[in-house]
């Protein structure tokens, strides 16, 4: 019996982000942190330089296209936790903080391994096109509707 693979939709895309998530979710709840709240530290924990305030809001934002109480409650909530410290006008992560992204990044490397093994290269190039361009073309549309 011959089975057909279903064609990559808005559904399977959905299905698929909310299973990841749902994994990952889960390993950052034992650890006291929200989503959104790894967000926000993995983006300075990751920054070149430095971020303000402002600058770490704008980034979760832009990358979860979140509303502005939503990531700016996240960064609070990381500078509560001592994940984040201030620095003049910048946040820099504490050693707590990147302790805490190495532990989750740690605990999530052989779940991520058994869900993304074994997919041919080939099938992975093709699916990051794919969603490079929904992605691209779901931005554009977003930012027409806000506009």
């Amino acid at each position: 019996m011959t089975t057909t693979a279903p064609a990559a939709d808005a559904r399977m895309l959905g299905l698929a982000h909310y299973a990841a998530r749902g994994v990952l979710e889960h390993v950052l709840a034992r650890h006291g942190v929200t989503f959104v709240e790894q967000i926000a530290l993995r983006a300075a924990v990751t920054a070149d330089a430095p971020r303000t305030p402002a600058e770490l809001v704008a980034t979760v934002r832009t990358t979860l296209k979140a509303g502005e109480a939503e990531a700016r409650a996240a960064v609070d909530a990381l500078r509560a936790g001592e994940l984040l410290a201030g620095d003049g006008p910048h946040l820099i992560p504490t050693d707590a903080g990147r302790g805490l992204l190495a532990a989750v990044t740690a605990e999530t490397a052989p779940l991520t391994a058994r869900v993304w093994g074994g997919i041919p290269a080939e099938d992975l190039a093709a699916a990051g096109r794919v969603l490079a361009l929904v992605a691209e073309r779901a931005d554009r549309e977003l930012a027409a509707l806000e506009g």
